[in-house]
This record gives C-alpha cells, sequence and structure tokens, in this order.
C-alpha cells in the first residue's frame, strides 16, 4: 500500500467521528426528520446534518486550512490557519440516506481531495458506515479495499455484466434497455459505493439515466474506480467534469472500461445489444 499516510490518517479520523456520530440514530425514524434544504437543492433529514457537524469539528481543528464542498453546507473554509487553503474536499456526510434511516446496511461517507481544480482529484475515500468496507485511492498509486489492491473486473462480455441501474419512471426506456441487455441489474441506494464495486470487481458498470449525480456523489467513486482500470464518463461518453456548483446535474456511465460504448448506446436505447 503506497497511498498518502496524512489523506488515508485524516480520512479514517473522519469516518469514524461520523460512526460515532450517527450509530444511535440508524435505523430511526428520528434520524430522517426533515430538517432544511440543504445546499444541494435537496432535504437535509437530521442524520445528514449530524454527520455533517462531525466532519466539521474534526477539519475545523486541523492546522491546515482546507475549502470544503459539502452536500449540505455548501462551500466553507475551515483549519485553524488563515492562509488561503490549497485543498479541497468534496464530502457528501452520507451517501445513502434512505439506507441509513431505514437501517438497511449500505450507506457511507465520501471524501475527495483536490487541488483548487477541482478536477485534480488527489485522494479518494469510500467507507460503508455500516460495517467499516473502506475504498481508496491516490492518483497514480491504485485504488484499495481494506487494504488489498484493487482491480475492475475482465468481464468484456455485455450478457453476462451485473449493472448498478438508477432511474425514475419516465427514464423506463433506457433503464429497460440496459435491464434486457445485461446478465443481472442492481441498485443498492448508494451511489459512492456502487462506484467502489465496480472499482472491486463486484459489479462491471452502473448507469444514472436520471441525470441527477452532483458532485458530491461521484468525486471519490471517480478516482478509485479509475485507479482500478475503470472507466467514468457523462451520459454522452464525454471526460466527467466536476463542477463547483452543487446544483448541478449530470448523467453518469461507469464500467470497468471492457464494454463501456455498449454500456453507452443501451443506456440512450440506441442499440439492442442482445437480440
Amino acid at each position: 500500500m503506497h497511498v498518502r499516510s496524512d489523506f488515508l490518517e485524516l480520512s479514517e479520523r473522519i469516518a469514524e467521528a461520523v460512526h460515532v456520530s450517527i450509530r444511535d440514530i440508524v435505523g430511526t425514524s428520528e434520524a430522517g426528520k426533515t430538517l432544511y434544504t440543504g445546499a444541494d437543492g435537496t432535504p437535509t433529514k437530521l442524520i445528514d446534518d449530524v454527520s455533517e457537524k462531525a466532519i466539521f469539528e474534526i477539519l475545523g481543528n486541523e492546522d491546515s486550512p482546507f475549502r470544503i464542498i459539502s452536500e449540505e453546507a455548501g462551500e466553507k473554509i475551515v483549519g485553524k490557519s488563515p492562509e488561503l487553503p490549497e485543498l479541497t474536499i468534496i464530502i457528501d456526510p452520507i451517501d445513502g440516506t434512505y439506507n441509513a434511516v431505514q437501517g438497511i446496511p449500505f450507506y457511507s461517507v465520501s471524501l475527495a481531495i483536490t487541488s483548487t481544480d477541482l478536477n485534480n482529484i488527489i485522494f479518494g475515500y469510500v467507507q460503508n458506515l455500516a460495517n467499516g468496507d473502506t475504498f481508496y485511492a491516490e492518483n497514480g498509486k491504485g485504488a484499495y479495499y481494506n487494504g488489498a489492491k484493487l482491480k475492475a473486473s475482465d468481464n468484456s462480455d455485455i450478457r453476462k455484466f451485473c449493472v448498478s441501474v438508477y432511474g425514475y419512471r419516465r427514464n423506463i426506456v433506457a433503464a429497460s434497455s440496459i435491464s434486457g441487455n445485461v446478465r443481472r441489474t442492481r441498485s443498492f441506494g448508494s451511489v459512492a459505493l456502487d462506484l467502489c464495486y465496480i472499482a472491486a470487481g463486484k459489479i462491471d458498470a452502473f448507469v444514472d439515466v436520471r441525470g441527477t449525480m452532483r458532485i458530491t456523489d461521484i468525486a471519490a467513486g471517480k478516482l478509485i474506480i479509475e485507479e482500478a482500470g475503470g472507466i467514468v464518463t457523462d451520459g454522452d461518453g464525454d471526460s466527467l467534469k466536476l463542477e463547483n456548483q452543487l446544483l448541478n446535474r449530470v448523467c453518469v456511465i461507469a464500467s470497468n472500461g471492457r464494454a463501456h460504448e455498449s454500456i453507452l448506446k443501451l443506456s440512450t436505447g440506441m442499440i439492442n445489444e442482445g437480440k
């Protein structure tokens, strides 16, 4: 393992703080109480707010300043130093809020450390807060799962793919096009973990046909997939660009890289691969 120990240590402390802060309310109706509308334009539940405050407490006590982009609070500068921050941390305090509220053990904290250029992702970290499974990657240094190096699957036969598909009722054509041409589909409820599962070779692709993905959902997972040999693009197959605005939404297609073009075409209903 050759990732930066300071980034990993900070991420581990953050994940532990979040775990401790929410463990007594996971699976309770209290956790799902709506408090306000977050910076990303969606309702912030109590469990989201509690976890974000735990993260800010950790980062606020760091000697180095950080620019924070978080799903609930938006953009903030934290840390003891009055200097301008050189690093940005993109945070989703709880990815999979519904799962956490319902007690479904698939929800995570997601952190991506970048330079001032958000597309220069230096380090990505995702932890399943229900069981401690941890995924992380450093740019150019590979991706890891609980300390073991990751590699995306070698599956190149679209008919044998397991694909995580996210879509609404109005996206039924695209979702059906994918479901009808792959081996199986899943929808786990935490996008950050879905992306990490591609990196780990547990599934072969992820498709969001809703066009609702935000920077906080995908930043950490994007690096983890790429460092494991996979590919992440927008719905047109172009390089996925991270933008400052939390209200910006994009379609995301991620895969092991073996049949990415086929997944792209299926997601737009352009082909009927298995017929």
